[in-house]
């Protein structure tokens, strides 16, 4: 499978936003994210980087 996980960067720490992320769309100052299964998450941030080999998607909150 060729799904990510989202995570979301504070700081040191990393939240984890979703799994099975399969769509990322950009959305009115932030990101809408949806799964497999169909949920959806908005994100209001920017992406701070991908981890393409580890299927992980990393945001940072704007201020």
């Amino acid at each position: 499978m060729c799904e990510a996980s989202a995570y979301l960067i504070d700081g040191d720490k990393q939240e984890l936003i979703m799994e099975a992320v399969d769509t990322v769309e950009p959305e009115d100052g932030g990101f809408k994210l949806i799964n497999i299964f169909g949920e959806q998450k908005f994100i209001r941030g920017v992406i701070h980087s991908l981890a393409l080999v580890e299927h992980k998607v990393y945001f940072r909150k704007t201020p």
